[in-house]
């Protein structure tokens, strides 16, 4: 965890893309004011991919919280568990750390529960067009800070993914019952993990970021890539979705190279701008 999220939790305005350890958390509230979420400012790049709509012919919806929860009924030949969740404007992706501020009472119940039995919660995607169904385990690795009155500010990491196959009562907290989501058997190209991991250090040079190193043999390497840079929740979510590891790698690796791209021009123009700024002062 990086020492400066750990020192404080305040704004941080981005300019440019930067890597995730170099992100300040920031509260974020959410519409309904039942939870908030410390998160960057915003994405550096919105990418354009397709957002996740709802699949009106093949889904049953309940609200939840002010959302559509976008939940299939169907039969479940697997065996379920119940895990409490949190709906949030943001992606968890796997073995992403996201420092989060907990505030209101069946939350503080919930992540309470997750500290004293080291349970995992979940967390989903929410936004305008609802409640997604396939979200991320989320696991508290760190207590940042507990204040007086219960809120707590916390780091959580992603673990594994989960579509959620129906929704529950009977707690202060939404809950649900959930399967594991696995990747289709297949095997990456090597080539195609190099690219992706080439993206990301092409990216991490560019920003003049201090990167891990990469292991171009991690089965869960495009995670490890994205969850190191700020991308959009959409472009997240269609990561998380994903069960193939090839597929993964060849959108991060486009979504880098967008980011980079980006970078390279927003430094441009700011040169640019400089350089007439010269020319009408003088």
């Amino acid at each position: 965890m990086n020492g400066a999220v750990a020192q404080r939790l305040g704004e941080r305005l981005i300019d440019e893309a930067v890597l995730v350890e170099q992100r300040q958390p920031l509260e974020a509230r959410a519409r309904h004011g039942h939870l908030e979420v410390v998160a960057p400012a915003g994405p550096i790049v919105h990418t354009q991919l397709p957002r996740v709509r709802k699949r009106v012919a093949e889904q049953g919806f309940q609200t939840l919280d002010g959302h559509a929860a976008m939940v299939r009924p169907r039969a479940y030949p697997v065996a379920m568990e119940e895990i409490g969740l949190f709906a949030l404007g943001i992606v968890l992706l796997p073995t992403e750390r996201v420092p989060l501020h907990i505030f209101e009472p069946r939350y503080k119940e919930l992540i309470g529960e997750s500290l004293e039995d080291g349970a995992d919660f979940g967390l989903l995607y929410a936004d305008e067009d609802g409640i997604r169904e396939v979200g991320t385990l989320a696991t508290v690795t760190e207590v940042l800070e507990r204040f007086d009155d219960g809120r707590l500010n916390i780091v959580v990491e992603g673990g594994d993914r989960f579509r959620v196959a129906e929704m529950t009562r009977g707690r202060s907290f939404m809950t649900a019952l959930v399967e594991s989501v696995e990747d289709e058997p297949e095997t990456v190209e090597a080539d195609t993990a190099a690219r992706a991991a080439g993206s990301f250090r092409a990216l991490a040079t560019l920003a003049e970021a201090e990167a891990e190193e990469v292991d171009e043999s991690s089965p869960q390497l495009s995670f490890e890539l994205a969850a190191q840079v700020e991308l959009a929740p959409d472009a997240k979510q269609r990561l998380l979705e994903l069960r193939s590891e090839e597929q993964r790698l060849v959108l991060v690796a486009q979504l880098l190279d967008a980011v980079r791209m980006t970078l390279v021009a927003t430094r441009e123009l700011g040169e640019r701008s400089k350089r007439n700024g010269s020319r009408l002062g003088s």
